[in-house]
C-alpha cells in the first residue's frame, strides 16, 4: 500500500502509518526497488514495514512488488528521506531503521549532500524507540568511514556488534550487484541509548 499522509506539515501519529500499535515498525530509508523491503516483510508477517523513497519510479516498483506479494504489513511513502525522518515520522515509532547503500555523493563538492549528519543522527534518536536499532550498509569505504565518525559522535547512539547470520537480512539489489563485482561491503549497527 501507499502511505499518503493527510498533512505533510505536521508530525504523523504512529496509528496513521499502521493502526496496530503493538506491532514493531521497521523503516527502510531509500527502499529502492523494494527487493530488501519485500523480503523482510514477507519473512516477518508479525511486524510492519515502511519504505521511504524519493524517486517515483523506485517507489512504484516497491509498491508493485508489495502488491504482487500481497504484503499487508508493508507501505511505501514517496518523500525525501531527510524530510520524512526529521519532520514527518512520529517520536519513538520504529524498532529498526535501515539505510542501505545510500548515494555516497563521491565528488568533494557534493559531500554536503551526504545523508549521515549530526542532524540525521538526532532524528534517528527521536524516531527510534528506546533500544531501537539503526543498520547501515555501503560499498563506499570513504563514505562508511565518514559516517562512522558522525555516528560515533552522536550522544544518542552506541555501536553494537553485527555478526554475519545473526538474523534474517535479505540482500538489496545494490548489494547483489556490488558483491558480483567483488566489492567489499561495510556494515554497522547502532542502538539508541536507553
Amino acid at each position: 500500500m501507499q502511505l499518503i499522509p493527510p498533512d505533510y506539515f505536521r508530525r504523523l501519529d504512529k496509528e496513521e502509518i499502521f493502526p496496530d500499535q503493538q506491532r514493531k515498525l521497521e523503516i527502510d530509508l531509500g527502499c529502492g526497488d523494494g527487493s530488501f523491503l519485500t523480503g523482510l516483510a514477507g519473512h516477518h508477517p508479525e511486524r510492519d514495514f515502511l519504505g521511504v523513497e524519493r524517486l517515483l519510479g523506485r517507489a512504484r516498483k516497491s509498491y508493485r512488488k508489495a502488491c504482487r506479494a500481497d504484503l499487508k504489513n508493508l507501505k511505501v511513502l514517496r518523500l525525501e528521506i531527510s524530510y520524512a525522518l526529521e519532520w514527518l515520522l512520529p517520536d519513538s515509532c520504529a524498532s529498526r531503521i535501515h539505510l542501505l547503500f545510500p548515494d555516497p555523493w563521491p565528488k568533494k563538492k557534493h559531500h554536503k549532500r551526504r545523508l549521515v549528519t549530526a542532524e540525521f543522527c538526532a532524528a534517528l534518536g527521536r524516531v527510534l524507540e528506546p533500544g531501537g536499532e539503526f543498520l547501515l550498509k555501503t560499498d563506499d569505504a570513504e563514505y562508511f568511514e565518514e559516517s562512522m565518525v558522525v555516528l560515533m559522535a552522536s550522544p544518542d547512539l552506541e555501536e553494537i556488534a553485527w555478526e554475519d547470520g545473526a538474523f534474517f537480512y535479505p540482500q538489496t539489489d545494490f548489494e547483489c550487484r556490488w558483491l558480483g563485482q567483488g566489492k567489499t561491503i561495510q556494515s554497522a549497527r547502532f542502538r539508541v541509548s536507553a
